[in-house]
């Protein structure tokens, strides 16, 4: 039996889609794409050995629709739901079996049955294996859904073997699931759970350990952990922390903004390798974070919060979202002020979006609020919904300002020479020091845009070219904010 697993791309514009790193590669001449999604390699990983079995990310290669196989299993997120259903609808024209999850397919099960032969909602552990048997005994179910998470610590090791693995330019691990919260805009507890879940401390050294071997991954590369919020468990958390110091990996992740009043965990992750904490803010007004239920947020000093994390060695990377009901069109002025103010050296600025699911999208839909169901638009840079004090063209206007605000050249240079001057990537450079021929190699990519009507990105390399051959700048940083200026200045009106 031959088993195909598939990714679908992230869209078809992907080249203005400041979520790709893709777009920051091509900087520097690189095709590289960010990371794999974990759900196929868990499938893998899942799937008796008696079956052949083919990974294809299509963000990285295109599909063979032709190529021999007996069943295919596609994952679907939201924004690709569009091309999943092509894809699948592809396969079947030639009689092939498809089989659709993910978390898009668990919140619009009826929606994906239209689209498949049979589908899983929820997690696959559990099923999949049922899924597979039945498929060979010809009597493959509609659905399958399983009703309790599975316990991470039974769980098999995601199989990367099969995956481009040269082609990606992080690995990505997961330590934990579930979230305790029940943010407005979010489906994560509800395809999740609520309950924290971790796999053991010895699966996830391991897992790191096989990401950092030479025939597994080609050369070591830095780690992204895809836990929602990787210090949900404080005990765990710094147990993990403390094992992971003494492995010499390079990491980032997502957390809540409570993890700045602990010092001690502040520290391992340092200690432990972490650059970089991605932190949802949402909003800076508190009626916005009272209405999404971001209850957390409220009660910590968003000033104080970053200024803490960056004194442990770390950069916070700031998630916020523009168009909730109480926002007006002074607050973009407000937002842009606020990020350039903490020297939030990388923010993502999202359009409120009412995915399929949460208990936004119902909130809307009741209200008559939703303006398309096209999930290729559920990008968070397109208005799918009516805004309350502002219109549709006035918050695409608003997101632009602020990313312009953010991502201007002056802004970038400021904030670059704040932490420069304080030495802030000193235990970085330490750990990995930037070889100086990549240094020289830089300054000649430099100097490639200098032929350009461009006064601001001209003026803004003759300031940062003195500073290239100083051992406390970051190369990637650099790089990444001048893709995010071109993506700034990319977006239009709708």
């Amino acid at each position: 039996m031959k088993l195909t697993l598939i990714t679908p791309r992230q869209g078809t514009d992907y080249e203005k889609n400041i979520y790709d790193y893709r777009y920051v590669a091509k900087f520097i001449f690189s095709k590289s794409y960010s990371g794999y999604l974990l759900a196929i390699p868990t499938l893998a990983a899942l799937t008796p050995s008696d079956i052949e079995v083919k990974v294809t990310d299509e963000n990285i290669e295109p599909i063979d629709f032709d190529a021999p196989t007996d069943l295919v299993g596609i994952s679907v997120r939201t924004m690709f739901a569009k091309r999943a259903y092509e894809i699948a609808s592809k396969f079947r024209k030639r009689g092939v079996k498809v089989v659709l999850g993910g978390i898009h397919t668990s919140m619009v099960p009826d929606e994906a049955c239209q689209y498949a032969d049979s589908i899983v909602v929820g997690e696959a552990e559990g099923v999949w294996q049922e899924l597979l048997q039945d498929f060979k005994d010809n009597r493959l179910q509609k659905v399958y859904k399983r009703t309790l998470h599975p316990d991470l610590t039974q769980c098999p090791m995601p199989n990367r073997s099969l995956l481009k693995n040269n082609k990606y330019l992080l690995h990505i691990v997961q330590t934990t699931k579930g979230c305790p919260f029940f943010c407005e805009f979010c489906s994560v507890h509800a395809f999740d759970g609520t309950k924290i879940r971790h796999r053991s401390l010895e699966q996830v050294i391991t897992d790191i350990k096989e990401t950092q071997k030479d025939g597994i991954m080609g050369r070591k590369k830095a780690i992204f952990f895809a836990d929602d919020n990787i210090v949900a468990d404080r005990k765990y958390a710094k147990a993990f922390f403390k094992e992971l110091t003494s492995h010499g990996v390079s990491w980032s992740c997502q957390a809540s903004i409570n993890v700045s009043r602990d010092d001690e965990i502040l520290d391992l992750m340092a200690k432990s390798g972490c650059g970089g904490i991605l932190i949802g803010f949402e909003s800076i007004a508190e009626d916005n974070l009272r209405q999404m239920n971001k209850k957390i947020n409220l009660t910590q000093n968003f000033s104080e919060a970053i200024q803490k994390i960056h004194s442990h060695g770390m950069l916070v990377q700031g998630s916020f979202i523009v168009g909730h009901d109480n926002d007006t069109k002074e607050s973009f002025k407000k937002l842009a002020e606020f990020i350039n103010n903490n020297n939030v050296l990388f923010a993502l600025i999202s359009i409120l979006t009412p995915f399929p699911g949460t208990a936004l999208f119902k909130r809307l839909e009741k209200d008559g609020r939703i303006l398309n169901t096209d999930w290729e638009r559920y990008d968070s840079k397109t208005v799918v919904f009516k805004p309350k004090n502002i219109t549709p063209l006035e918050l695409k206007k608003g997101l632009m300002h602020v990313y312009r605000e953010v991502y201007s050249f002056k802004s970038i240079y400021r904030k670059l020479k704040y932490f420069w001057e304080r030495d802030f990537w000193k235990e970085q450079n330490r750990r990995n020091p930037i070889k100086f021929k990549y240094r020289i190699l830089f300054a000649l990519r430099l100097l490639t845009y200098l032929p350009t009507i461009d006064f601001e990105r001209i003026k803004f390399i003759f300031k940062i070219l003195p500073w290239v051959f100083d051992k406390r700048i970051r190369l990637t940083t650099i790089i990444t904010l001048m893709a995010y200026n071109d993506y700034a200045y990319s977006l239009r009106e709708e």
